[in-house]
């Protein structure tokens, strides 16, 4: 319950990074949930916007509450987007992933202006690698990505969605990679983007422009790239 409140907190900071008239990326995962709920709530009451989600669940409760939605297709620039964390450090490097919907998170998160992070407590992490990496890899590629993360230290599970494996939105697989605790994020990123077969993965680096850290009864403002 007190990190249900804490989203919930978190979530309530952010509307005021929200205004009338702007594009609106939509992030995904139980603490954005709480942003679409609070955001369909302002649209009822007047609030124009446009809205673009990262996941086809983001999509559907957006729908289900009124609110207005489009595409990169007719709308590549995003004002802001609101999104969830899996980890957050103290150099606002983020991962991302643990609901499935990494690759279009960063593809909005790249369209934005400014991305606000919101997250509880319990997403603040001193160093990243505790929450299990994900890596976006096509169907056909599983195996060697997966050898190769292997070499790099990584403990590597296929995610499973019952007793087949999960597939994302776009139709692909997730390995979700345990590294422990990372030492050089960005070192990492690049390993795992030059892999072939790879489409994403969960590290999300330099791209928050603020995160909102619930603990308790207060929220914490993080400033990051601007």
């Amino acid at each position: 319950m007190a990190n249900e409140r804490e989203k919930e907190a978190a979530a309530r900071a952010s509307l005021r990074f929200i205004n009338d008239g702007q594009v609106i990326g939509i992030g995904s995962g139980s603490t954005s949930a709480c942003f679409i709920q609070m955001l369909g709530e302002r649209v009822k009451s007047g609030l124009r916007i446009r809205g673009i989600p990262t996941s086809d669940l983001s999509a559907q409760q957006a729908a289900s509450l009124g609110i207005p939605v489009t595409t990169l297709d007719e709308c590549p620039e995003i004002d802001v987007t609101v999104d969830g964390a899996d980890e957050v450090d103290p150099q606002l490097r983020l991962i991302k992933g643990g609901g499935g919907a990494l690759l279009r998170e960063k593809i909005v998160a790249s369209a934005s202006r400014q991305l606000v992070i919101i997250a509880d407590s319990t997403k603040r992490v001193p160093v990243l690698g505790k929450f299990g990496l994900p890596v976006e890899v096509i169907k056909f590629a599983r195996a060697v990505v997966q050898k190769k993360i292997e070499v790099l230290g990584a403990r590597v599970i296929l995610r499973q969605n019952g007793s087949k494996p999960y597939l994302t939105d776009e139709n692909n697989y997730i390995l979700d990679c345990h590294f422990g605790e990372i030492a050089d994020p960005e070192r990492l990123a690049r390993q795992l983007s030059d892999m072939p077969g790879v489409v994403e993965h969960g590290l999300f680096i330099g791209m928050a422009s603020v995160v909102l850290v619930a603990e308790g009864n207060k929220v914490d403002e993080l400033r990051g790239r601007r």
